[in-house]
């Protein structure tokens, strides 16, 4: 029966979240059935073990989401995505229309801005450019998609994501982690990508089928849409309902100034991680009233928070005077952060009581006996459970919560650099997460105005076939050579 209560509780998760359900009651009540079935004591389950998880996940990750979301309602208010990406399209030109939307995507997101912010201020562009192309509007979401949601989220090295901070505290690593091996995979995400992408333009091409019916859908309309709201928000860590609150500035920065917060936030990461972090005294984390811990687990995510904090205050002294209503901006960033952050922190408390289970068990012994190694278990647990949940942080988290000191042992016991353990679980979070029940799926075909049935195999391709792909590569390598 515990088995089956795990499989039932899933089961509902996934019904109820598809259909809008707010994950925030949704995530309790499929983790009580749950509970019930194993005949576990219910108030017990909610309170001793789901929200001391999903509390520790939202204590410990909050200021990445805090200063996440209010970095990228920057960037978006003082029109610097829009320069940087109107610039880069305008460079490349309408004969490269589909690198260029990658290219823009990539820049923006690497460099800190949510994507969901990313969607809305790309998506417009993209429209105009692929027009003037002559692109069928059908294969702009999978354009937007391979530069925001694949290789600058789970395999670039340093990039500043919610999930490549995730495995930090677990594995003691930095975003750096892996680099050789994340370069390598980033490169088979976009070349693939690119890849397909440019094969089906060209059977448009060959078929005279053009851009199609102008039918641009409405912003206000898509971010007020109760239900898309709460697909979004498990998803991602920006909350669509603040992209139209604040007012945009009135004049657009130059390229440099535009580009400038973002490469503060690459360097500043990288720094950090890297030289100054590791060098300083930090014996007093080891005191109980730090939390007992050690600079190896805090300094990856001590360097995220600091890098962004470097591009927000970087961006205001730019952008000051572009910034009429600075306090409904600020506003609007910090207000976007708290409803993913807790969304997420339910999945998480959701995933806690299910591994609680005696019957989990069975679960954790069966990944466990799959071949190949602890980075082979970690990647097919990590790919199930963001499939799952589909959030490829939620997915991520519980694995880990659930397994990441198995997998720590197991690792030791093999030889195996927790670094490379980092590397294929963040990849593993952002393969199968982009099924179509997807909440960042769902947003961006709304954005785009096209349909699953148009856009959503071109959007499978480039993410879960080009990251799988590369998921396969690095676990090669990382068999043959270890972690570099």
């Amino acid at each position: 029966m515990g088995l089956l209560g795990i499989v039932v509780g899933l089961a509902l998760l996934i019904a109820l979240a598809y259909r809008g359900w707010s994950i925030l009651l949704l995530a309790p009540l499929a983790a009580l059935v749950a509970a019930g079935f194993s005949r576990q004591p219910l108030l017990a389950s909610w309170t001793q073990v789901f929200m001391p998880n999903a509390a520790g996940f939202f204590a410990q990750y909050f200021p990445l989401f805090l200063l996440g979301a209010l970095f990228g309602k920057l960037m978006e208010e003082t029109g610097s995505i829009s320069v940087i990406s109107r610039v880069l399209m305008e460079k490349l030109g309408k004969q490269h229309a589909i690198a260029a939307v990658v290219l823009a995507g990539a820049l923006v997101t690497y460099g800190g801005v949510s994507l969901f912010v990313a969607f809305f201020v790309i998506a417009p562009m993209a429209e105009d450019l692929f027009r003037q192309a002559g692109i069928p509007r059908r294969l702009m979401p999978a354009a937007i998609v391979l530069g925001t949601s694949t290789f600058t989220m789970s395999a670039m090295p340093g990039t500043p994501s919610i999930q490549n901070a995730i495995p930090m505290p677990v594995f003691g690593t930095t975003p750096f982690a892996a680099p050789g091996l994340g370069i390598i995979a980033s490169l088979i995400m976009v070349g693939f990508g690119l890849w397909w992408l440019a094969r089906q333009e060209g059977a448009a091409r060959s078929r005279s089928e053009g851009f199609g019916e102008k039918r641009s859908p409405s912003a206000a309309g898509i971010v007020d849409d109760p239900t898309l709201r709460e697909h979004a928000s498990a998803a991602r860590e920006f909350d669509p309902a603040e992209i139209n609150r604040g007012k945009g500035a009135g004049s657009e920065p130059s390229f440099l100034a535009a580009a400038a917060p973002l490469a503060a936030v690459i360097a500043g990461n990288m720094l950090l991680s890297l030289v100054i972090l590791p060098k300083i005294d930090a014996d007093f984390l080891g005191e109980d009233r730090w939390g007992a811990t050690s600079i190896s687990a805090v300094a990856g995510v001590w360097a995220v928070i600091t890098a962004l904090a470097a591009g927000i205050v970087l961006a205001l002294a730019l952008n000051l005077r572009r910034l009429p209503r600075l306090r409904d901006t600020i506003d609007a960033g910090v207000n976007a952060s708290v409803l993913p952050a807790i969304s997420v922190s339910s999945l998480v408390g959701f995933g806690a009581v299910m591994a609680a289970m005696p019957a989990f068990a069975l679960v954790r012994e069966w990944v466990l006996g799959i071949g190949g190694g602890p980075a082979v278990s970690l990647a097919v647990a990590t790919n199930i459970l963001s499939a799952l949940t589909g959030s490829a942080s939620g997915g991520l988290t519980i694995a880990l919560d659930a397994l990441g000191s198995t997998f720590i042992v197991r690792a030791a016991e093999a030889g195996v650099d927790l670094s490379l353990l980092h590397r294929v679980a963040v990849i593993s979070s952002g393969t199968l997460d982009t099924l179509p029940h997807n909440g960042a799926v769902i947003t961006l075909l709304a954005v785009c105005g096209t349909g699953h049935r148009e856009s959503y195999r071109d959007i499978a391709i480039v993410s879960i076939c080009g990251a799988l792909l590369a998921l396969v590569a690095i676990l090669l390598l990382g068999s043959l050579f270890g972690s570099f």
